[in-house]
């Protein structure tokens, strides 16, 4: 499957003229997966350090050093403080929420409050970061695994993120990619990337339904997916491709991988508690290392009905053996067998369809092999409905791929029309415009994204006001514990001035319109504002078409919007597979808004549109994203700790290339180690002087090696190797004059066989009265560099054969080469010459010519009857 899969990739990833690479991450609560797209690089996960395909999502510190992955989620057991996983669950949430409490349940760590009343977590050494700044440094790990992979610098990244996720979590993802040093592309739900994967290599002659069953750590998912063939675009080349329409999502944020974790922890704890009549949980390293047993135990339990559960010196020196049963497990889950199916069960209801609608349910999310959750989905939908044809761990991750592909505008992907959905009911609120002193405005309220709303949308709303008002954008119902309703509020402000100036040009009844984008990842915001107003055309034409208009009035239009950044920051507009990122079509002429600023014709104001832009000022009075001063700051802290750990590491570098220097002389300087080349090459007294040295820097480095710094171990690294140097020298030259000697006895003899074939030539030449190449002065002037060259060579390798092995020699390989050197450039600036051309010489025919004699001396009859020409 994997061979056919690049192969297919191959075909249809094509570079632009402009490479570069794309990072995608599937993040998750409990593992991180990867993959980089580049040109010339087969398409596939991404691994870590440790060749390992995923990741834990876990940072910690042990001491002074940072540590990721399966080494950080391990440090837990040792410094529990200091090791941070299933940030995930953390983002963007209150820090009064029942959201942290819930999390101090399986994690130990610190939390503290966050300037913006978010969630900061504290190690022990009393240093706080942000749940962002912790995500950042995930994806900043990440992005320097690509980077060694790609052989350059990764910026561009697509991320995953579960489809009812709110505004504010997306929020948060955003600002730690930004912190990160990367570039979004996108947000992908991981349901529709998943989706993206399983249509990667397929094909629908017929419309399909499948349901995409995701249970992960944190939370269960179904995401209702309709799989057909998409008609070309008209614009674009290419054969059909799929189109994936997502029609329905359910999910359940309370269930999930870790919640399992948790329970069958509760079994141990009970277990241990039992036995030694001590309550572990006033531990934090037994809880820890339990924690991980419980993960353990899980994996053995998925293929078997019971397990051993033995962790040595839990706490108090106290250790825990117990055996676990599969039916022990799924009694204290019992309450949870409900909760498993029910999301799919939400998905179809919000789709409006039936099972019986439904192809198949494909699992994916690595809690999908946990038997009880397993039989749950089956007694649900049917035994015969469940596939299992897709990687449950890397689908997401390279569905993303395929997106984070097409959004790039770097590589042409298959074509494949994704149309995802909004989950949650979107609504505008605003003050009713005022008609009089006395009345107080009231509050009206309109729908503007129902659920089901497809991504990369826009609504404009028709405004009747003649002064500054805001509009407030919020979601309709309670999305999720902890998160508020009110997502933003947008201040429209200049309405009063740019109303006068419509009014003045003739316009009647100028209005306000408001855009409000749905973005692709997600985002919802009021990105634009004008004051619109009509100049009535008193012609036949005009009042025609004032006819059949109709009267404006206060209400919203719905408008496709591709490209749409998901907020205000400096990312990319992003594109759906198969579709270019062009900015949209200009509207036709004869609806072209004109700004009262145009010039007019005959001093008279052009009838049609016209727009003034309005400023649009949001304001997040809820749970805000993080300013541009507090991304900044958070950047420069993690810069500052890549700058520290990688001069850490150059330090132990230079460490532990010293310290492997110092044994390896160690042992060449070794009286027992005879007849070896260094001590054929060296002298007693240098051994000597070496093992002085040597004796000195392992005293030094025992002693003060653990304070010293890079430059000290290069600066003690350089003294010794100048004792070193003059025998690696001579054993160097040992090796290299054998090869020396003979490339200069070649070019002897190669020089002295050209001058007797060139002398040859030249006899003959001149013999036959033809040019030669070259003159006698050269060729002995060459015979001459040649009798010194022999001369030079000779004596010197004479005196070298006296040469001992431990002496410096009296001729360096160098110089035989520089002299071989002048000697076949002297030969080759001849051998490489042009052979003259001949010249040829006209003799004048003067008295035999005018005769009439032929150039042969004899006569040339002339015509008769004709004077002499």
């Amino acid at each position: 499957m994997r061979l056919s899969l690049l192969v297919l990739l191959h075909l249809f990833f094509i570079p632009h003229l402009v490479h570069g690479a794309v990072l995608a991450i599937d993040y998750g609560s409990e593992w991180i997966k990867a993959s980089l797209m580049k040109p010339g690089v087969p398409f596939d996960v991404l691994l870590n350090k440790d060749s390992k395909r995923k990741m834990q999502a876990s940072v910690g510190w042990k001491r002074d050093d940072r540590l990721f992955g399966q080494d950080a989620f391990n440090l837990a057991a040792r410094f529990p403080s200091d090791s941070f996983s299933y940030v995930k669950y953390l983002q963007a949430v209150s820090f009064d929420s029942e959201i942290p409490r819930y999390y101090k349940q399986f994690q130990p760590a610190s939390i503290v409050p966050t300037s913006r009343n978010t969630v900061a977590l504290q190690t022990s050494s009393g240093t706080t970061w942000s749940v962002e700044e912790l995500t950042a440094m995930q994806f900043s790990y990440v992005k320097q695994l690509a980077e060694s992979y790609a052989g350059e610098k990764v910026r561009d990244v697509i991320v995953t993120v579960p489809p009812y996720y709110t505004q504010f979590e997306r929020d948060a993802m955003v600002d730690a990619i930004e912190i990160a040093g990367l570039k979004t592309l996108a947000l992908i739900n991981d349901g529709t990337a998943v989706a993206l994967n399983y249509a990667m290599t397929r094909t629908f002659p017929k419309p399909e339904i499948h349901v995409i069953f995701d249970a992960g750590a944190s939370a269960i998912k179904a995401t209702v997916v309709q799989f057909s063939t998409a008609k070309p675009d008209p614009k674009q080349f290419g054969p059909e491709g799929p189109q994936i329409t997502v029609m329905g999502v359910g999910y359940d944020r309370t269930t999930g991988g870790t919640e399992l974790d948790r329970r069958l922890r509760e079994i141990l704890i009970e277990g241990f508690n039992a036995k030694h009549g001590r309550d572990v949980r006033q531990d934090k390293k037994g809880m820890a290392k339990l924690w991980k047993e419980a993960g353990r135990v899980k994996a053995i339990l998925s293929a078997n009905t019971e397990a051993i559960a033995q962790v040595e010196s839990v706490a108090w020196d106290l250790d825990l053996r117990t055996r676990v049963t599969r039916e022990s497990f799924e009694k204290a889950c019992a309450d949870m067998k409900l909760q498993f199916s029910r999301p799919i069960r939400d998905a179809l209801a919000n789709a409006g369809l039936t099972m019986s609608n439904i192809s198949s349910v494909i699992l994916t999310g690595g809690s999908s092999r946990t038997p009880m959750i397993q039989a749950a989905v089956k007694a649900a939908v049917g035994e015969d409905k469940i596939a299992q044809n897709v990687n449950a761990d890397e689908a997401a991750v390279l569905g993303t791929a395929l997106r984070g592909a097409s959004a790039s505008m770097q590589f042409k992907t298959k074509n494949m029309k994704m149309l995802d959905m909004a989950t949650y009911d979107v609504q505008a609120s605003y003050l009713s415009g005022a008609t009089s002193t006395s009345n107080k405005p009231r509050t009206i309220t309109t729908l503007v994204f129902p659920t089901g709303s497809r991504v990369g949308t826009k609504k404009t709303m028709t405004f009747k006001r003649r002064d500054d008002f805001t509009i407030s954008l919020d979601y309709k119902d309670v999305v999720a514990p902890g998160f508020p309703q009110r997502i933003l509020e947008a201040e429209v402000v200049g309405v009063a001035e740019a109303i006068a100036n419509l009014t003045d040009l003739g316009v009647v009844d100028p209005v306000v319109k408001a855009t409000v984008t749905l973005s692709e990842s997600g985002f919802v915001s009021v990105t634009e504002a004008v004051a619109y107003g009509e100049i009535k055309d008193d012609s036949l034409t005009g009042k025609l078409k004032g006819l059949f208009r109709g009267s404006m009035a206060e209400g919203t239009t719905t408008e496709i919007v591709e490209n749409q950044p998901p907020r205000e920051t400096d990312q990319v507009p992003f594109a759906a597979p198969g579709t270019s990122s062009s900015p949209a079509e200009p509207e036709s002429e004869s609806s072209s808004k004109r700004s009262p600023s145009e010039p007019v014709e005959n001093n008279k104001v052009i009838p049609g549109e016209h727009t003034i832009p309005l400023t649009v000022n949001i304001h997040f009075t809820t749970i805000s994203p993080m300013s541009v001063e507090e991304k900044k700051a958070a950047r420069s802290r993690l810069r500052a700790l890549d700058v520290e750990e990688a001069a850490k590491m150059r330090r132990e570098e230079a460490r532990n290339t010293f310290e492997g220097y110092l044994y390896r002389l160690r042992d060449l300087v070794d009286p027992d180690n005879t007849d070896t080349p260094f001590k054929k090459c060296s002298q007693e007294s240098e051994r000597k002087a070496i093992s002085e040295k040597l004796d000195e820097l392992f005293a030094w480095l025992f002693d003060k090696g653990d304070f010293a710094d890079t430059s000290k171990f290069l600066e003690k690294r350089v003294a010794l190797e100048s004792l070193e140097r003059p025998i690696i020298h001579r054993y160097q030259e040992i090796e290299a004059f054998p090869q020396a000697l003979n490339n200069s006895q070649m070019w002897n003899w190669s020089t002295r066989l050209f001058l007797q074939e060139a002398r040859q030539n030249v006899t003959a030449e001149e013999e036959a009265g033809q040019p030669s190449k070259w003159t006698n002065e050269e060729l002995d002037g060459l015979e001459k560099a040649l009798r010194e060259h022999e001369a030079w060579l000779n004596e010197w390798v004479e005196k070298q054969k006296k040469v001992r092995p431990n002496e410096n020699p009296v001729i360096e390989t160098t110089e035989m080469k520089a002299r071989a050197k002048v000697l076949e450039q002297q030969m080759m600036r001849l051998v490489k010459r042009k052979v003259p051309k001949v010249k040829k010489v006209k003799e004048k025919k003067e008295s035999a010519m005018e005769d009439g004699e032929e150039e042969d001396g004899t006569a040339r009859p002339r015509p008769s009857g004709h004077e002499e020409l």
